[in-house]
């Protein structure tokens, strides 16, 4: 019977065609949704822990008092020290120390003299060691829009805004001055290896980036670091494992009354981002909610409506002597069908759709040009498990719902009634 009955929702076009449309269309934009948001929390998360958190981040106690100014005069002193003891403790962990500073950035003409000066952001990477993986991780290889990267100390990477407004260029000799983490002051020239771009407003605005050896050498911090940044294999933020490496961490200096004793934070610690993530995945719930209730009200009135239509065959059927209950559960078979294969469509679609986008993303740089998040203006979308099934519960439970209610409505009606319909 089951075989019977998807035979006539294959062959018969008429009457499942709007259905199955209606299912498609709504599912599609359920998984479509859910991996756009998705896409945009990832987006955000993956730039701020490369860029500025980490997905775990050592710094002192007292640096972590200000971490939002970033005081170089707190940093982490005996760094190796610190260093070879997270290795030890989490040795499947990538380390990174950095130095994030500002200063004044000058740019002279061809006879030595100031063309211009800008304020800049500087950050200061492990560029030039063999083991690190950081120039991977930036993206340089991909940002850098004239030059190269760094190959040697005393060496500079401008931002593309930067270099845009001064005409700075690959070779170009410019002046940084800044102050020590002593407070005294402090100069240097760098020659200008590239300009990069990450794409991100906020670091193409006016940041620089050098190696870390030259930013300890112009700041007078020997084995000394702003913070360490740390992170998980293959750059998977894991919020579950991070604040257990926290508080596994810290409690090693739970007793030490030292401000300048190692302290470690992880990514939702940081830059309001435990909210930013509890907001977007809140936006996400209701606009999926929303979008799950609008089609099953939908579903539910087509299903409603497909039974009315067929108050005549009902008829026809009772009167060669089926049976109501027979007629009843053939529809929600029927339903279950119809609702299985849209479901099947949509979530085909809506899954190849996001593919595309995670691979070619849409670009709403307009929206972020005037902002200070990081996060990137190509929006890619994400999958997620939950895509593959998702669609099915509005797309099913709806059509069944829909069905049943319509078959109540005939089921409780009398055979003589229901031989009026023939006229």
């Amino acid at each position: 019977m089951n075989h019977f009955l998807w035979k006539g929702v294959i062959r018969d076009r008429t009457r499942t065609l709007l259905p199955v449309l209606v299912v498609t269309i709504g599912v599609f934009f359920i998984i479509f949704l859910d991996g756009f948001v998705n896409g945009i929390i990832s987006n955000m998360i993956g730039k701020n822990a490369i860029f500025q958190t980490g997905h775990v981040k050592v710094m002192t106690k007292a640096y972590n008092q200000d971490k939002e100014l970033k005081p170089i005069d707190l940093a982490i002193l005996d760094l190796d020290l610190i260093l070879e003891e997270l290795h030890t403790l989490y040795p499947v962990m990538d380390w990174n120390p950095r130095i994030y500073f500002g200063g004044l950035l000058d740019v002279p003409d061809e006879h030595g003299e100031t063309l211009a000066q800008g304020p800049v952001v500087a950050t200061a990477y492990n560029l030039l060691s063999s083991e690190s993986k950081e120039v991977q991780r930036l993206g340089l290889d991909h940002a850098i829009t004239a030059g190269k990267i760094i190959q040697k100390q005393g060496e500079v990477l401008i931002s593309y805004d930067f270099a845009e407004r001064f005409n700075v260029k690959p070779n170009d000799i410019v002046t940084f001055f800044g102050s020590t983490m002593y407070g005294s002051m402090s100069f240097t020239n760098f020659t200008v290896a590239g300009v990069v771009r990450f794409g991100i407003t906020a670091l193409d605005r006016g940041a620089i980036v050098v190696d870390i050896t030259d930013a300890r050498s112009l700041l007078d911090m020997d084995n000394a670091a702003g913070e360490i940044l740390g992170f998980f294999p293959d750059d998977l933020y894991d919020r579950e494992r991070a604040e257990s490496v926290k508080t596994d961490f810290n409690a090693r200096y739970i007793d030490v009354d030292d401000e300048y004793a190692p302290y470690m934070i992880q990514l939702t610690d940081q830059a309001l981002m435990a909210g930013t993530i509890a907001f977007y995945d809140r936006i996400s719930l209701i606009l999926l909610a929303l979008l799950v209730l609008a089609l099953s009200i939908v579903l539910w009135n087509t299903g409603v409506l497909g039974g009315i239509r067929r108050y005549s065959e009902f008829g026809i059927r009772l009167a060669m002597g089926e049976e109501k209950r027979h007629i009843y559960s053939t529809l929600l078979i029927e339903s279950l069908f119809i609702g299985l294969i849209g479901s099947s469509i949509g979530t085909l679609a809506g899954i190849a759709v996001s593919i595309y986008l995670g691979k070619h993303g849409i670009n709403y740089g307009v929206v972020v040009d005037t902002t200070s998040l990081l996060i990137e203006p190509v929006i890619r979308s994400q999958l997620t498990p939950r895509m593959y099934y998702i669609g099915f519960v509005p797309g099913v439970i709806s059509m069944l719902i829909g069905s049943a209610l319509a078959g109540i409505a005939v089921y409780r009606r009398k055979t003589a009634e229901l031989f009026k319909e023939l006229g």
